[in-house]
């Protein structure tokens, strides 16, 4: 019988001592500035028809969905933009960016290289903007071009994202261009 009340005491206790405090919990686990998602290895890719037109890659991406989706790329990224035959004509780096999924932009900051493939042009800024719905790549931030023909400087920039042709909206320096050739 002392075994019997020794084993439902026992019980009692336990249960009643496992309680815990649901503030307590939340204050712990639940920070409002902590981000909706946390992906490491993030890969995102935007296909038109059933072919991908960009890939981006990245390190740690964290999305929050209020008040808009942004998702914030960190610790380096990589966005491969496709032909329509399926190969890689343009490559855009940087170390951080910004993915505005209500938008369809991203704005891309700190060390930001866009290099045509087939050209082998090279244009490098601080901050880049790319927008989804008509394929314009563009900051009005320094840049330079260079490329097997020559570099060009200025601020002011804007491209397609293939970076087959693009525009530096105030030039700077001087180049000199043959007869019936283009520089980019």
């Amino acid at each position: 019988m002392n075994r019997l009340y020794f084993l439902l005491f026992g019980a009692l206790f336990f249960c009643f001592s496992c309680e815990n405090n649901v503030d307590d919990v939340r204050r712990i686990t639940f920070n409002p500035k902590s981000p909706d998602e946390t992906i490491s290895k993030f890969r995102l890719v935007y296909n038109e028809g059933s072919k991908a037109r960009v890939e981006l890659f990245a390190n740690l991406a964290e999305t929050y969905n209020k008040p808009e989706k942004i998702t914030y790329i960190r610790d380096s990224l990589r966005v491969n933009f496709f032909s329509e035959t399926g190969e890689v004509v343009s490559t855009l780096t940087a170390k951080s960016g910004e993915i505005n999924m209500s938008k369809n932009e991203i704005m891309v900051k700190d060390s930001v290289q866009l290099y045509n493939h087939r050209k082998k042009q090279l244009m490098k800024t601080e901050v880049l903007y790319w927008r989804q719905k008509d394929s314009l790549i563009f900051t009005n931030r320094r840049v330079i071009v260079t490329s097997p023909k020559g570099y060009m400087t200025g601020s002011g920039f804007k491209t397609k994202q293939d970076f087959s042709w693009y525009e530096i909206l105030k030039p700077e320096g001087n180049v000199m261009i043959e007869k019936n050739e283009e520089l980019n």
